[in-house]
């Protein structure tokens, strides 16, 4: 095979996250989960620092447990630092993926810090993820990230300003996932 049909070739381990992903977001949550950490085992903490940013990310979302959900959301944040700095960044394919996902990665570690209630960990998250988020190309995706960075910010405001008041409000969201 030529070297640019290998190249073009869809990768498979993407393709089995976005149908898992798919399946969560149809309402199967349990599945989801469980499917998702059958491919954490096959791909371990050594696998290709793509597969396992994106896995990471997703597999956070099917957490009960906050503190859970801030392990994968940093595996995210992690793998993503390792395709994205140093030399062989520059030659991993995944490395603009990686860099097109830090707004949403860091938005969801500061969204779980913000849970966990440490919000000034959550707001140095918030501030990389909004400095990221300029990077991002116009349409749903970028906007959806962006909202979702300034409705944190507003709830971070509403925390500090009363910290008598619940801590979450109705309707906050979380912030939309980039397909694989």
């Amino acid at each position: 095979m030529a070297k640019g049909q290998e190249q073009a070739a869809p990768d498979a381990v993407l393709t089995r996250i976005g149908q898992v992903a798919m399946l969560h977001h149809a309402g199967d949550r349990e599945e989801a989960r469980h499917r998702f950490l059958g491919l954490w085992a096959e791909i371990g903490e050594h696998g290709d620092p793509l597969h396992r940013c994106t896995l990471a990310h997703y597999l956070a979302d099917t957490q009960d447990d906050p503190a859970e959900e801030l392990a994968w959301d940093l595996r995210a944040l992690s793998a993503a630092e390792e395709l994205t700095q140093g030399p062989p960044a520059d030659a991993h394919e995944g490395t603009s993926a990686a860099r097109a996902l830090y707004p949403s990665l860091h938005l969801n570690v500061a969204a779980d810090y913000d849970r966990l209630g440490h919000r000034e960990a959550a707001r140095l998250h918030l501030g990389r993820a909004r400095a990221a988020a300029r990077s991002l190309a116009p349409g749903r995706y970028g906007e959806g990230v962006r909202a979702s960075i300034d409705r944190l910010e507003q709830r971070l405001d509403r925390a500090a300003r009363d910290t008598e008041g619940p801590d979450r409000p109705d309707g906050w969201g979380r912030p939309p996932r980039q397909r694989p």
